[in-house]
């Protein structure tokens, strides 16, 4: 009978770079002149947001911001290293990567061998807008690279699984247009954001987490507008089917032969994605409401929330946390370990969860 190790983590852009560019979406959205004048002003902003900006534009909130999801990430990588897998799946979000205007499907298991990755040869951050190119984190030069093992045999054996299920779900053997999406590319750079190695094997399990948005604005906010419904696109799966979806991989993996970890890597809500909120600060108020359910394994409200609901709050790229706590309330787990790290100027909450077997 297979293992599962079950982790919730971010794949935050930020992480890659210094700590002034924690800020960097704010900014861009502040340069924008659609945003109302008065709401340009600090002194108009909440009390959280007032007080992380500070006098320095948010780069010492960006430095407290780091060290506390690098602390959690070490976490994640003993959590791993403990468990010792035979592969990890990674449920992230495809924002206009390798889902383009050829072909957007709903989820994409991506078995393949192994992925080049060259980070730093020239700027890989979707949504470059915001985040610029930078001199990454590590010091490292622009010709690094990195090879991502993958394991076919157990993408082969999900998408199976799923198929004989009911879900029509897409596969690759190869990229179509990069060779990794950034939700993927981070989540292994930040696996191992101590540079010890990383020898795993990672399945990467794409969602179309933007829907609406990963055509027409290219997965990402270009541009602080009334869009029409005729220019957006068609949704996203819905919550409840990715929760299903990942019920149904838990089942299939407790029959195999390996041990597996189960990572939903997304930030929670995204200020640049919030409408409500003139795209500058996160829903604070809603990541509380849905972390207290998950701490108190209150699955069945992340099943039943609308998208509509993720929508609004910009928590779109909580599709690929809802495909693993569909997982965990398969096997009847609720978190060992549950931290919210929130931020008012940084673009998103980041949440870290785990579920030992």
């Amino acid at each position: 009978m297979g293992e599962i190790l079950g982790i919730g983590m971010t794949h935050y852009p930020g992480l890659n770079g210094p700590d002034n560019n924690f800020t960097a979406p704010l900014r861009f959205v502040l340069g924008n002149e659609a945003v109302p004048e008065n709401l340009k002003d600090p002194a108009n902003w909440p009390e959280p947001m007032r007080r992380e900006w500070g006098d320095d534009q948010g780069t010492t909130a960006g430095r407290q911001h780091r060290e506390a999801l690098v602390a959690e990430l070490r976490k994640v990588r003993q959590a791993i290293d403990d468990f010792k897998p035979d592969f990890i799946i990674v449920w992230g979000d495809d924002q206009y990567e390798n889902f383009k205007d050829e072909i957007i499907p709903a989820f994409c298991v991506l078995a393949y061998d192994s992925v080049e990755l060259q980070p730093w040869a020239k700027s890989t951050v979707t949504g470059s807008a915001f985040w610029g190119e930078w001199k990454n984190t590590w010091n490292e030069p622009p010709e690094k690279k990195f090879v991502m093992k993958g394991h076919r045999a157990g993408a082969k054996y999900a998408a199976s699984s799923l198929l004989e299920q009911g879900f029509d779900i897409a596969y690759a053997y190869r990229p179509l247009h990069k060779n990794l999406g950034h939700a993927f590319l981070n989540t292994f750079l930040f696996l191992d954001y101590g540079r010890k190695g990383f020898d795993y094997p990672i399945v990467p399990f794409a969602v179309n987490c933007y829907g609406r948005r990963v055509v027409a604005q290219h997965g990402s906010l270009i541009s602080i507008s009334d869009s029409s419904e005729a220019e957006m696109d068609p949704p996203s799966p819905m919550p409840w089917r990715c929760f299903d979806l990942g019920r149904t991989v838990a089942r299939a993996l407790t029959e195999s032969p390996w041990r597996t970890v189960l990572i939903g890597s997304s930030s929670w809500s995204h200020g640049t994605l919030t409408a409500k909120n003139w795209y500058l600060h996160p829903d604070a108020e809603r990541d509380h409401e849905m972390f207290e359910s998950l701490k108190a394994g209150d699955f069945e409200k992340w099943r039943q929330t609308p998208l509509a609901a993720l929508e609004e709050s910009g928590q779109q790229e909580m599709l690929n946390w809802m495909c693993m706590v569909g997982a965990m309330a398969e096997l009847g787990r609720k978190p060992d370990d549950a931290v919210f790290i929130e931020s008012w100027v940084c673009n998103s909450n980041k949440c870290f969860a785990y579920f030992k077997p």
